[in-house]
C-alpha cells in the first residue's frame, strides 16, 4: 500500500468546524446582550417601556419617530463595542470580515422570523450595512495592530534594551580609548627608556677610550 500522505500543516487544526460554531455562537450572544443594555438603558432614560421588538424587530428602526433614531444610533454603538468581542474572540485580521458578516446575517434571520416578513425599511437595511462596514475595518485594524506589536519574552523592554546596549558599546568604545591611550603611553616610556640606555653606553665607551 502506498503511504498516506499527511495533510498540510495547520489544515486540521486551523479553526475546525465546532471551534467555528461557538465562536459565531458566543459573538452572537455578546452582540445581542450589549444591544440588550444599550436599548433597556435609552428606554430607560427616553421613558419608552422595554420589549423585545426593540431588538428583533426592524420595524422600529423608523425614520419618522425619535425612537427609531435612537435606535439607529444604538445599533451603530452596539457594532462599535462589538469589535472588542471579534478582537478577543477572533483575533485573526482575514476571518474579521466572515464573522462580522455572520451576526449581520443572523440577525436578518432572527428580524424575519420575529416580524414574520423580510426587513423593507431602507433605514434599517443602511443602518446594517454601516454597522458591519465599522465592524470590518475597525475589527481589521485592531487585529493588525495586536499582530505587529512586539513581544517581550520576560525580559527587558525594548527601550531598556536599547539604552543598555547604548551604555555597553559607550562602555566598550572607553576601554578602546583609554587602552589606546596606555599604550601610546608605554610607547613614549619605552622609547625614552631606549634612548637613555644608548646614552649611558655611549658614555661608558668614551670614557673606555679615554
Amino acid at each position: 500500500m502506498p503511504p498516506r500522505r499527511r495533510p498540510p500543516a495547520g489544515t486540521g487544526t486551523d479553526l475546525p468546524p465546532l471551534k467555528i460554531l461557538r465562536k459565531i455562537l458566543l459573538l452572537q450572544l455578546a452582540y445581542y446582550a450589549a444591544a440588550t443594555v444599550l436599548i433597556l438603558f435609552t428606554s430607560l432614560v427616553y421613558g419608552t417601556p422595554f420589549s423585545l421588538g426593540l431588538i428583533l424587530d426592524w420595524d422600529a428602526l423608523r425614520g419618522d419617530t425619535t425612537i427609531g433614531w435612537i435606535l439607529g444610533l444604538v445599533w451603530l454603538l452596539n457594532g462599535l463595542i462589538s469589535v472588542i468581542f471579534l478582537l478577543l474572540l477572533v483575533s485573526r485580521s482575514k476571518l474579521i470580515p466572515d464573522f462580522a458578516l455572520t451576526i449581520h446575517f443572523l440577525h436578518l434571520i432572527a428580524s424575519s422570523l420575529y416580524s414574520h416578513s423580510i426587513p423593507t425599511n431602507l433605514l434599517w437595511w443602511g443602518l446594517q450595512c454601516a454597522s458591519a462596514a465599522l465592524m470590518i475595518f475597525l475589527g481589521i485594524w485592531a487585529c493588525q495592530w495586536r499582530e505587529l506589536k512586539p513581544i517581550s519574552f520576560g525580559g527587558k523592554r525594548p527601550a531598556e534594551q536599547s539604552a543598555a546596549s547604548s551604555q555597553s558599546t559607550q562602555g566598550v568604545e572607553e576601554q578602546q580609548l583609554e587602552g589606546s591611550s596606555r599604550g601610546r603611553g608605554r610607547g613614549r616610556n619605552l622609547s625614552e627608556e631606549s634612548d637613555g640606555y644608548e646614552m649611558v653606553r655611549m658614555k661608558k665607551s668614551d670614557d673606555e677610550s679615554a
